[in-house]
């Protein structure tokens, strides 16, 4: 299979900055559509289709909050000329029609948009993931991380220590309806593949910079939803040979 790249990535995905690298967002650029969004589409919709359990899940009484990201991806996409939007059907740019299942929105928002989409809803003290449509999950299982709180969402991230998860959750509780945040990372593969699962309990071996032929970058994006009060973590992964980053 032909690998899935981007040509360029919209930031510096190699410049360092301290944990947790927040910076305020714009919403108009919440969501990207980039050169990889036809094959990544493609790719999106096939693993859902053919392995759905592994790639979303909902808890019951996350629905209100899924249908909420739902209305408000759409509301993006109706301000754009590259896609068609209504109720009940999206007509995207490669020219598929998705068929929206109110009943389902996770499925429906993996069939539109490049984004991995987790949903994140306040239990007592932390934020647990209650929804999500993970397709390009980056060495992390959806089955481990469902109805986890946020420092068990990370582990076996070693940076992740207590210092670091009150920052974060201080995060996810500050974030602003209409003001998102948003962060990346960058880690060097030596396969291109997107749809990477691995357990936490056998983290993948780093690869060295020096001998890394592909840099797979997410540009994370936290957003709150006002009327649930949930907070969506989206994830748009880029991927690109290394010749063409360095």
């Amino acid at each position: 299979m032909q690998p899935i790249l981007q040509k360029q990535i919209p930031y510096d995905a190699l410049a360092q900055k301290p944990l947790p690298g927040i910076a305020p967002l714009e919403p108009a650029d919440w969501l990207i559509f980039d050169d990889a969004y036809g094959a990544q589409m493609a790719l999106r919709c096939a693993l859902l289709k053919q392995r759905p359990d592994e790639v979303a899940c909902l808890a019951p009484e996350a629905l209100p909050a899924a249908q909420e990201a739902l209305r408000a991806v759409l509301d993006r996409l109706s301000q754009r000329e590259d896609f068609g939007v209504s109720e009940k059907v999206v007509v995207c740019p490669d020219g598929r029609e998705v068929a929206l299942d109110w009943n389902q929105p996770l499925m429906s928002l993996g069939q539109i948009i490049q984004e991995d989409i987790c949903l994140l809803q306040k239990q007592g003290e932390e934020h647990v993931l209650t929804g999500a449509v993970l397709c390009f999950p980056a060495s992390w299982t959806l089955a481990e991380k469902f109805q986890k709180p946020l420092i068990d969402i990370h582990i076996p991230v070693g940076e992740y220590d207590a210092n670091i998860a009150k920052r974060v959750q201080r995060l996810f509780d500050g974030v602003r309806a209409g003001r998102p945040l948003w962060r990346k990372n960058a880690l060097w593969y030596d396969d291109p593949t997107l749809f990477t699962p691995r357990s936490e309990s056998a983290p993948r071996d780093p690869v060295p910079a020096k001998a890394g032929a592909y840099l797979r970058s997410e540009r994370q994006s936290i957003l709150r939803l006002p009327e649930s009060d949930a907070v969506i973590f989206s994830i748009h992964t880029f991927v690109m040979r290394r010749e063409d980053i360095l």
